[in-house]
């Protein structure tokens, strides 16, 4: 298997409770809150370690909430490498009102960083052995310059690293000039990459496709909620419907998605079953509550059946 590094700049410690209806003014009596450790790279090096595969989780790491964080993850059985910064790690919130099923998520903007990327960029290009894939998920933080992912991209090409890039806003547009190996949009930040609309079959295709003929990516999975997952290439489109399950909470379904993706491409799976792969972990975290991510045994009955 290829080896797998995680990058997460934004990081957080994601709490999440349920009451039995959100009303204004009033106190609303809350379940035990459920902590676990957060942002794109993060989730999933979690969710590799889940369905059985490595990774190195590099991440910043700020303050008493990053020390916890860090403990967390070791507890959890992660190779970890936190990147010290003045900042303290951000702490995120889930409530979930149990009468509708709707789920409110307050995300704080995280620590600011300033100057902190030339040495992650250096730490990056200094990485022995340089590892087969680099996962570069979630939002940047307060500081950080938005071309950071093109740069990271150019890092990758200069040493031969596959990389997937799961971001949003102008960070995801700088990515997709650079050019990357993988990219994971959901179907706004796809109408947002090109200007299109994405709403019927046909332009969520064509979409897709024009990042591909751009060079934006050699892959592109776009994530659809209830009605899947698309796949675009160079050899065309490829859909999977979702799976009908039990829907719990959609936290962390698309770090899934792109986290059974990537370890089904280190292990040397095709393309498309690597996919496939990837959206029957996605679908089986939405089966389990709040933050807590994919069951193993979910996603491989999920996948069997796909």
């Amino acid at each position: 298997m290829e080896t797998i590094l995680t990058l997460t700049l934004n990081p957080s410690i994601d709490e999440s409770v349920s009451v039995e209806r959100i009303e204004e003014e009033r106190k609303l009596r809350c379940s035990p809150p459920r902590y676990e450790p957060g942002g794109g790279g993060i989730n999933i090096s979690r969710v590799i370690r889940i369905l059985g595969g490595r990774s190195t989780a590099l991440f910043a790491r700020g303050g008493p909430p990053g020390q916890i964080l860090e403990r967390a993850l070791v507890e959890g059985g992660l190779d970890c490498r936190p990147i010290p910064i003045s900042g303290w790690t951000r702490i995120n919130f889930a409530v979930m009102e149990r009468a509708t099923n709707r789920q409110f998520r307050f995300n704080l903007p995280g620590p600011h960083l300033d100057g902190e990327a030339e040495p992650i960029l250096e730490l990056l290009e200094r990485w022995d052995p340089a590892p087969g894939w680099l996962a570069a998920s979630g939002s940047l933080p307060p500081g950080m310059p938005s071309d950071f992912y093109a740069r990271l991209a150019q890092l990758a090409r200069k040493r031969k690293i596959r990389l997937l890039v799961d971001g949003s806003g102008a960070a995801l547009r700088s990515a997709c000039e650079a050019g990357v190996s993988l990219l994971k949009p959901n179907l706004h930040e796809l109408e947002e990459l090109t200007g299109k609309s994405a709403r019927s079959e046909p332009e969520q295709a064509e979409a897709a496709q024009t990042l591909i003929r751009e060079k934006a990516a050699e892959a592109v999975a776009v994530s659809l909620g209830a009605a899947g997952a698309l796949l675009a290439t160079p050899e065309g489109i490829l859909r999977v419907k979702s799976p009908d399950v039990p829907v719990a909470s959609r936290i962390g379904a698309g770090d899934s998605m792109a986290a059974g993706w990537l370890l089904a491409l280190a292990r040397g799976r095709p393309m498309a079953e690597a996919f496939r792969f990837g959206a029957a972990a996605g679908a089986a975290t939405v089966m389990t509550p709040g933050t807590e991510l994919c069951r193993r045994a979910d996603v491989e009955r999920l996948f069997e059946g796909m």
